[in-house]
């Protein structure tokens, strides 16, 4: 008898990863991947050439599959299936001024956080709704259908295109994202999806339970509910209680297990849903390993050479502080700033203060946004390091310096695609609980036995941070 087989779709920003595993062990049996075009707002149909082109030959044999997508995107669609316009993409800074507004118009950030866990940023479904309803108000009057970017392409394997209309699907993860679910109460909230949308209520994904499927590709393979990408990783890795993720990919993401659901009324920390039944506090930073490969590029010189330089500096660097927002930021919330250098002086104008800054600085951003999960009541006993940036033992070692903490390497490999090929093995067997896959680790480094370093390198950055406002 041939053992069932599942496919897990990590459908990024930048591109787009299928894995096949086993559905018993979880083995990764081939792995394949496609590009996204670049930008912040991109052809729905381009994920799903990715998807067809990623997943040849594989999807077709498998009993199931998932897709883990880039959370918040707006995916809205007319009455005959058809993009109104482009997908605006989580990355899309254009939505900060109508996530103000609607911040306001509510009542406040406390108001957001009672009613949906988190309060709206840029990047929130229900911001971009706001912006599309007031700068393109013919393309909002079109919208019958609005679908974050897993479930558009969950509703496509199932058949879904323009003509055919099959019913659209959602999970608890990715729906906790828009600012108009409520992972507290597990109900849509149609009076913020009408507040951010000028009026409008266009259909909705039903929003499916964990191990749910949402039906059957036209070959017969079923299709589990599918999540967000960072619900796809947390899944993938097996995390609970006191494991703190830090993801270092295009984005900088820490988050964890919780019991409860979480409302931070100072917008840090998104209080969404995960994909198990539980919940993922989540803080998010728009730089992070970018910031390695921007300056590796300015330095002339390959990621592999930039770290060996900035192990030639001291920790600290000798007090250069680089603020790592390249790309304007979202924590903290500072949707048009700069990156900018602080303390350049002759002795430290110089390759290798510049690069261990980098390291620095991207770790002690994110050793901010951690502080504030803790903030909340999570608690935090090591921290797991994902990403393409994880690989490099010296971030590793930076980590445990900065976050004060044991530090756990996972095997790298795609744990957002790895969780979805999880869900889809829960989904075809039924049951209580997902299989049990285990993560391998390739690397743990202890908490540093004194952590002043840590902490001056910490004060450092928030200095150069503070200095912004003055």
């Amino acid at each position: 008898m041939s053992r069932a087989t599942v496919a897990g779709v990590d459908s990024s920003t930048q591109s787009c990863k299928v894995v096949v595993c086993d559905a018993e062990t979880g083995e990764i049996l081939h792995q394949a991947h496609a590009p996204h075009p670049d930008g912040t707002e991109a052809p729905p149909q381009a994920w799903w050439d990715a998807l067809d082109t990623a997943g040849a030959g594989l999807l077709d044999r498998v009993d199931a599959v998932a897709v883990a997508g880039q959370q918040h995107g707006l995916v809205a669609l007319d009455a005959d299936g058809q993009p109104v316009r482009d997908a605006l993409l989580w990355n899309d800074v254009r939505s900060a001024a109508a996530a103000e507004e609607l911040v306001a118009e509510l009542g406040g950030p406390q108001a957001w956080a009672d009613a949906v866990g988190s309060v709206p940023l840029a990047a929130f479904t229900v911001a971009k709704l706001r912006w599309l309803a007031d700068h393109e108000p013919d393309a909002a009057d079109r919208t019958a259908t609005i679908m974050l970017p897993h479930d558009y392409l969950t509703w496509r394997l199932r058949g879904g295109a323009a003509g055919s209309a099959p019913e659209p699907t959602t999970d608890r993860g990715d729906a906790s994202g828009t600012g108009y679910w409520s992972p507290a109460t597990g109900d849509y909230r149609k009076d913020l999806l009408a507040l951010g949308f000028r009026g409008r209520t266009p259909e909705l994904p039903r929003v499916l339970a964990p191990a749910e499927a949402a039906g059957r590709t036209p070959a017969g393979a079923l299709v589990a509910a599918g999540t967000g990408d960072n619900a796809g990783a947390a899944l993938g890795l097996g995390i609970g209680d006191g494991d703190v993720v830090v993801s270092l990919g295009t984005s900088g993401t820490v988050f964890a297990h919780a019991g409860a659901p979480s409302a931070d009324a100072t917008g840090a920390v998104a209080g969404f849903a995960d994909a198990t039944g539980a919940f993922l506090p989540l803080v998010c930073t728009l730089n992070a390993a970018r910031v390695l490969d921007a300056t590796a590029e300015l330095l002339g010189v390959d990621l592999a050479a930039l770290e060996s330089l900035a192990a030639q500096a001291p920790p600290g660097a000798d007090g250069l502080v680089l603020l790592p927002y390249l790309s304007g930021e979202r924590t903290p919330n500072l949707p048009h700033a700069a990156g900018s250098l602080h303390g350049l002086r002759l002795e430290t104008m110089r390759p290798n203060h510049l690069a261990r800054a980098a390291y620095e600085g991207m770790l002690a951003n994110l050793a901010e946004a951690s502080d504030q999960l803790r903030a909340t009541g999570v608690d935090a006993r090591r921290v797991l390091l994902i990403g393409g940036a994880a690989r490099s033992r010296l971030v590793a070692e930076i980590a445990a310096q900065l976050f004060g903490l044991p530090v756990t390497v996972p095997e790298p490999t795609e744990y957002v695609a790895l969780g979805a090929a999880r869900q889809a093995a829960w989904a075809l067997r039924g049951g209580l609980q997902p299989p049990d896959w285990q993560a391998r680790t390739v690397a743990s480094i202890p908490a540093p036995a004194d952590p002043a370093s840590g902490h001056r390198i910490r004060a450092q950055y928030r200095r150069a941070r503070e200095s912004l406002h003055h």
